[in-house]
């Protein structure tokens, strides 16, 4: 995919500064682009790489004063990293290799329903009554199960399992070793005689434009179902408790664990390795720091931090102070043996 500097401008609404006959064919990051490749400068830290980068163009944000004496091709956009990412996605689509048919190792029960673009690889397993609508993606040893739904050009990875009564919507990226609907973590506690089974009974919906990262797992609600609103974004290794339910495009990065029946608003944004207790609800817009422990609700908007959880300027002034406690202690100290 060769694009020159200036039909790169134009499809950026960039202005050129330079050579517009200079050939693209890849992308870069700054610090090692070689000749031919197109990288972008968003914040000034990285201006001590401009004049010594190797790349044909660098993508610059307007509101960035450049050095005069830098020789590189310009293109001058409002958001450079934004105009960046927009040429990644347009490059990936170019790259991207769609497959068709369904591999002679697919076991596909008679019931189920496949478009005629379905794609299923290797050793793919798609159980009764499921419908899988078209230009949808299943790669190697993904194991769909009963009654399961996935809507138009979703995209499976390899290895991913989707238990009975799963709705998958359209346009959705499920990365390698996801597991939907496994069952809740239910269990009735009986005294001596340990603890009694609760059958779960619901399903999971996952809504449309929705990417879980690998080793995601999402589990059946006891009843009803465990909901992912359209737009979210799952981080890998995050664990979603049955009966949860997340509000639209809210992002979650890694190793986040949300317990049965939380709510978690639209927009949010929730930082690596954060607990967020059962039955509990989160605003919309919320944003929570890495390694916070939520045990109560949050209202809309909060930003917070800690365990348990506090509005995030708050830690950080309880924080100056308990960083402090060992020299306070000290002073105590001998201040007690001078009496």
């Amino acid at each position: 995919m060769d694009f020159t500097a200036l039909e790169i401008a134009k499809k950026l609404n960039g202005s050129l500064v330079g050579n517009s006959d200079l050939l693209i064919d890849s992308l870069s990051k700054i610090e090692d682009a070689q000749e031919g490749s197109l990288s972008f400068l968003a914040h000034s830290k990285y201006f001590k790489y401009l004049d010594k980068t190797k790349a044909s163009v660098v993508l610059v944000s307007k509101s960035l004063e450049v050095p005069q004496n830098i020789t590189t091709t310009l293109i001058k956009v409002d958001d450079a990293y934004s105009a960046f990412t927009q040429l990644m996605i347009e490059w990936s689509k170019s790259i991207a290799l769609k497959e068709k048919g369904i591999h002679q190792t697919a076991v596909v029960a008679s019931s189920a329903q496949l478009a005629d673009d379905v794609f299923l690889g290797p050793h793919v397993c798609v159980g009764s009554n499921t419908v899988i609508e078209a230009g949808v993606q299943i790669h190697a040893h993904s194991i769909i199960g009963s009654n399961v739904r996935i809507q138009k050009n979703s995209l499976l990875h390899p290895r991913v399992t989707l238990l009975d009564q799963t709705e998958i919507g359209g346009h959705c990226i499920l990365h390698s070793g996801v597991v939907i609907g496994s069952d809740g973590f239910g269990f009735a506690p009986q005294g001596k005689d340990g603890y009694l089974k609760i059958p779960q009974l619901g399903k999971v919906i996952v809504q449309d434009h929705v990417e879980i990262g690998a080793n995601t797992t999402i589990d059946r609600a006891t009843l009803g179902a465990t909901l992912i609103k359209k737009g979210v974004k799952l981080d890998n290794l995050v664990q979603i408790a049955h009966n949860v339910e997340i509000g639209e495009h809210t992002v979650i990065a890694a190793q986040t664990g949300i317990a049965g029946s939380a709510k978690v608003g639209s927009h949010c944004v929730i930082g690596g390795q954060v607990g967020i207790a059962g039955h509990i609800t989160l605003g919309d817009r919320v944003q929570i720091q890495g390694q916070t422990g939520v045990i109560k609700d949050i209202p809309d908007g909060a930003v917070i931090q800690g365990t348990p959880a506090i509005d995030y300027k708050s830690y950080y002034k309880s924080y100056s102070i308990f960083k402090q406690l060992p020299s306070v202690e000290s002073r105590l100290s001998r201040l007690e043996k001078n009496k």
